[in-house]
C-alpha cells in the first residue's frame, strides 16, 4: 500500500472512530446550539414586542396628559409598572406622574413615584435626573439631610450646575452658609456663560454676602 493511501486509510479510520465515540455528542452540540440560536431569536423578538407595546401604552399615557386627563394617565401608568417594569418607558411615565403629583402639592406620593422610578431605571443619564428630582422633592418636603444624601448620590458632570445649585439652596436651609456659598461658586463655575440661571445664582451668591455683613 503507498504511504499516501496509507495515510488516507489511517485518517479515515480515525475519524471513523472518532465519529463512533463522539457522534452522539456532537449531533447533540449541534441540536443545543440550534435551539439556543431559535431561543435566542424568539427572545429578541419577545423583546421587541413588548418594547412597542410599551411604547404604544407610553403614548397612550402622553395623549392623556395632553387632554387633562390625569386618571387615565394614572391608569396607563400602573399598567406600565405591572407589564413593562423593566421598561424606560415605565420609567419616563412614573417620572412624569411624580410631576403632576408636585403640581397637586402631593409630594410625598411624588416622592414614592420617583423612588420607583429610580429603582427600576438603568440608564445613568436618567438615574441622574430622577436623583436630581427626588432631592428636589425631599427638599420641598423639609427633609434637607435626605436631599443632601440623594445629592451626594449624583455624579458626573452632566446636572453639576444644577446638582450644586440645589446643595447651595439646602444648606441655606440647613444654617450652613459657608458650605452654601461654596456650593454656589461651584454652580456658578460649571454652568456656561449663556446658561440662563447665572443671573439668579449671582443673587443668591450677592445675598449670602449681604446677609454675612449684616451678620459681622
Amino acid at each position: 500500500m503507498a504511504f499516501d493511501a496509507y495515510d488516507d486509510y489511517e485518517q479515515s479510520e480515525r475519524v471513523q472512530k472518532w465519529l463512533r465515540e463522539n457522534g452522539v455528542s456532537i449531533v447533540v452540540g449541534i441540536a443545543i446550539g440550534l435551539i439556543g440560536i431559535f431561543g435566542w431569536q424568539q427572545w429578541r423578538n419577545h423583546q421587541a414586542s413588548n418594547r412597542a407595546a410599551a411604547a404604544q401604552l407610553y403614548q397612550q399615557v402622553q395623549s392623556a396628559e395632553a387632554v387633562g386627563n390625569t386618571a387615565s394617565a394614572d391608569q396607563l401608568t400602573d399598567r406600565l409598572q405591572k407589564d413593562f417594569s423593566k421598561s424606560t418607558y415605565a420609567v419616563f411615565a412614573t417620572s412624569e406622574r411624580a410631576r403632576r403629583q408636585v403640581q397637586a402639592k402631593e409630594l410625598d406620593k411624588a416622592s414614592g413615584s420617583l423612588e420607583w422610578a429610580l429603582a427600576h431605571s438603568e440608564d445613568p443619564a436618567v438615574k441622574s435626573l430622577i436623583q436630581l428630582r427626588l432631592a428636589q422633592v425631599q427638599f420641598a418636603q423639609g427633609k434637607s439631610e435626605e436631599a443632601l444624601s440623594t445629592l451626594g448620590q449624583l455624579t458626573g458632570k452632566q446636572y453639576e450646575g444644577l446638582r450644586e445649585e440645589l446643595r447651595g439652596d439646602v444648606l441655606v436651609k440647613l444654617g450652613r452658609v459657608d458650605d452654601a456659598r461654596k456650593a454656589y461658586q461651584s454652580a456658578l463655575s460649571a454652568m456656561s456663560g449663556d446658561a440662563p440661571q447665572r443671573s439668579s445664582l449671582q443673587l443668591k451668591i450677592d445675598d449670602l454676602a449681604t446677609a454675612g455683613k449684616q451678620g459681622a
